[in-house]
């Protein structure tokens, strides 16, 4: 992996658009886009690069990394109307060109299996956007997660439908969701993962120096050949090896 440490969660933002920038700039990008709080500095700062500084998206075909099942995509809960609120609508990607797996499939599996197969179709995705939850789940890859698995329909854990009570009423918040597996996200070309806050400081330390383990399903990316985890203080702040990083850091910027 390659350790990026910031300053402030606005220079986490900053920095991981500048990966999804440099790759854009190259011509037709299929991006993997996740949802949740992590990456919101991220898709704010495209959508300014879009505003001010003419980024286009027209060439780029996104898949989103999970949804709620039950869900219909025009749910206001749904991680289609999620993205679509927070970064989609706001730049000049098509609509055509923004895929989520449908929470409302008669289907789960099947519908599963679809989305899994028409990210290969695509090429495979070049850049993939990750958060990381606080037990260190990537998607809805919850702990015990097989490391090879594909999309596919999981069941969540207490603690992540806990964490997303607030966007629920009471007893409502989704048991099953899809997800892009743990080995589909190990297929994307670059992974870029960003994490902020002192409730992820423990997750991120497993992730970047504990062993591979489906009790920390983000570990997986340490076997990634292009991984990038992008961390503001309090994220980082439990790391042991924190010295090293921050000199490889101050090594590869001046390359």
């Amino acid at each position: 992996m390659q350790i990026i440490l910031c300053d402030s969660p606005e220079q986490v933002g900053a920095r991981a658009a500048d990966v999804v920038e440099a790759r854009l700039r190259q011509g037709p990008t299929v991006l993997g886009l996740a949802t949740g709080s992590s990456p919101a500095g991220t898709y704010r700062e495209l959508i300014r690069r879009h505003r001010e500084e003419s980024l286009s998206f027209s060439q780029v075909t996104a898949f989103t990394l999970d949804e709620y099942a039950g869900l219909k995509p025009d749910h206001e809960q749904s991680y289609h109307s999620t993205i679509r609120r927070e970064f989609v609508d706001h730049i000049d990607l098509p609509l055509g060109q923004l895929h989520t797996p449908r929470g409302d499939a008669a289907d789960l599996v099947a519908e599963a299996d679809w989305y899994d197969a028409a990210i290969v179709s695509a090429g495979g995705i070049d850049i993939q956007i990750l958060g990381i939850g606080a037990n260190g789940h990537i998607g809805f890859n919850e702990p015990t997660s097989s490391l090879a698995s594909r999309t596919r329909v999981k069941t969540l854990s207490g603690v992540t439908r806990a964490d997303n009570a607030g966007f629920f009423p009471e007893g409502e918040v989704p048991r099953l969701c899809l997800t892009q597996g743990l080995g589909t996200i190990r297929d994307a070309k670059q992974a870029v993962l960003v994490a902020l806050g002192e409730n992820k400081a423990a997750a991120v330390r497993s992730m970047v120096e504990g062993p591979v383990s489906a009790y920390c399903p983000a570990s997986v990316l340490q076997l990634h050949r292009r991984a990038v985890v992008i961390l503001d203080p309090e994220a980082a702040s439990k790391l042991t090896l924190l010295n090293y990083y921050r000199e490889a850091q101050e090594l590869n910027d001046q390359l």
